[in-house]
């Protein structure tokens, strides 16, 4: 199976969210049951690569996906250089809330990928509504590892995992106008 070549909206017709299996139970169980609900109530968007080639049943398999949301963080969360030129009230940012490769394309470069197109879907969105960061919740320690390999900081704990942030003028340095 080999993936197509944009990440697409999620939808319940044309992509199977049954096959995808990434190895982490609680995003596997977001796709197959929830993203499609979040979506349909306005909470966040999805997106998907789909396979190249349709499956027997004529939907494409969920190769990687991403969802993204707005939210806010404290301006005391931040590292203080950073928290004194902000005001006093939380601060927008965009959550990264998921992203996810499946266990067949694990190791291939999937996962830099997806959040490389992430990354720049946040900062075409952040032209027209501007947030200061992208925020990420961490599951598990490979996924702390993940994002600060590219560039993601900690900020806090946040529901038990580790909320790590990139500034948006640090992504604005991948993606000049």
């Amino acid at each position: 199976m080999s993936w197509a070549t944009e990440f697409v909206e999620l939808s319940k017709t044309k992509h199977d969210r049954n096959v995808f299996d990434c190895g982490e139970q609680a995003l596997n169980t977001f796709i197959r049951t929830q993203a499609a609900k979040h979506m349909q109530a306005g909470i966040s968007r999805i997106m998907v690569l789909p396979s190249a080639q349709p499956l027997l049943n004529q939907k494409f398999a969920i190769c990687a996906f991403y969802s993204v949301a707005p939210t806010s963080i404290r301006r005391d969360t931040l590292p203080s250089p950073l928290a004194k030129k902000l005001p006093r009230y939380p601060v927008p940012v965009f959550l990264l809330a998921q992203l996810a490769v499946h266990k067949a394309f694990h190791g291939s470069g999937l996962g830099k990928i997806s959040l490389i197109r992430a990354l720049k879907y946040l900062w075409e969105v952040n032209q027209h509504m501007p947030a200061y960061a992208i925020v990420v919740d961490c599951l598990t320690n490979s996924a702390h590892s993940f994002y600060t390999k590219f560039g993601f900081q900690v900020l806090c704990e946040h529901n038990g995992c580790i909320r790590m942030f990139l500034p948006m003028k640090t992504v604005e340095q991948l993606f000049p106008s």
